[in-house]
């Protein structure tokens, strides 16, 4: 049976009441999350709660999933997006390690991904995920932040950048999605056609696959988990309505706005990336004429999962200004944090 806690939500001493089942995980979450071993991702979901952000694209507010820091600091906060089709969930290891190194820390789920409340969905188009992250932003964290992007989140955040570039004092982006021409020849499909196609992206043979692809190494436990968790926010009834909406909109085409950031950015990637070309975060170092540029050894496509001490050993530093030179750097807590 379901719980209603009161719980703080660390925005200035409000509060917010949040429902909670009996195992501990926001009611919202599918019951599928039960599922998952790895106690990183268990603690991360039992954190996730829903904010209420309205916009132009709704008449009512939508309940925005998101993880919120306990408390907010005076400091810039570290706004964490995640990859395509997928959720906060992302930052199960690294999460905690930038929170606890005293960084206000949020991982927010982009518009049509992760687990908000999309009974009145508006657009989930590229217009749509803006604005919605610009009034999450404006109405919940409220000063210029560091904006996180790993993969696709990447492309998000330089659209929003270009955008609002009052609402970000740095970027970070990891293992950039930034050159692809948006979803191609995907966006002319028929609808009907585009929902079948996007049944299949929730498919697990598909997810572990792709899971497979996406680490340089990963055990098969792992690789289980990691596919139940970047499917479990397609359970949600809403889910393929908001797919099929962004595939038939063009999705995201950043290559021409790139050259716009002015903001200092740090570029995280891993050397042994097998979804994207590592020449190509040599391109965007170029392209970006304040960056530095962070090559991991023995990483894939997904850093802050596979060498998570690593990538926020780095955007600690980044942030706190402290020196980040391309070099091995000790981790923010020692050993292995997945075990």
């Amino acid at each position: 049976m379901p719980v209603i806690l009161m719980a703080a939500t660390g925005c200035r001493g409000s509060a917010a009441l949040v429902r909670v089942s009996g195992n501990g995980f926001p009611s919202f979450l599918p019951k599928e999350v039960e599922r998952i071993r790895d106690r990183h991702l268990r603690e991360l979901a039992k954190r996730i709660q829903r904010i209420p952000v309205k916009f132009s694209f709704s008449k009512s507010s939508i309940m925005s999933s998101c993880v919120k820091p306990v408390e907010q600091h005076k400091s810039e906060p570290v706004v964490l997006l995640h990859s395509f089709d997928s959720s906060c969930l992302e930052w199960r290891y690294a999460y905690p390690l930038l929170e606890d190194s005293g960084l206000e820390t949020w991982a927010v789920d982009i518009l049509g991904w992760g687990f908000s409340d999309l009974k009145m969905l508006p657009s989930s188009g590229v217009v749509a995920k803006r604005e919605h992250l610009y009034q999450l932003w404006r109405s919940h964290i409220q000063r210029p932040m560091v904006l996180v992007g790993p993969s696709l989140g990447a492309a998000v955040a330089i659209d929003f950048v270009v955008n609002h570039p009052e609402a970000v004092t740095r970027l970070v982006l990891i293992d950039a999605s930034v050159y692809a021409e948006g979803t191609g020849i995907l966006s002319k499909l028929p609808r009907a056609l585009a929902y079948a196609g996007v049944s299949l992206l929730k498919s697990t043979p598909l997810r572990f696959y792709a899971s497979k692809l996406a680490f340089k190494k990963l055990s098969l436990s792992q690789s289980f988990d990691w596919t139940n968790a970047t499917r479990l926010h397609c359970l949600l009834p809403w889910w393929e309505d908001a797919m099929v909406d962004f595939m038939v909109s063009g999705g995201y085409n950043v290559r021409h706005q790139i050259k716009q950031v002015k903001q200092k950015t740090l570029i995280i990637w891993g050397e042994d990336d097998k979804l994207i070309c590592s020449e190509l975060a040599l391109k965007l170092h170029e392209e970006l004429s304040n960056s530095i540029l962070h090559k991991i050894p023995n990483c894939g496509h997904f850093p802050h999962v596979e060498k998570p001490e690593i990538v926020a050993e780095i955007i600690f530093r980044f942030v706190r200004d402290t020196s980040v030179n391309g070099k091995p750097v000790p981790s923010v807590i020692k050993g292995d944090v997945r075990k």
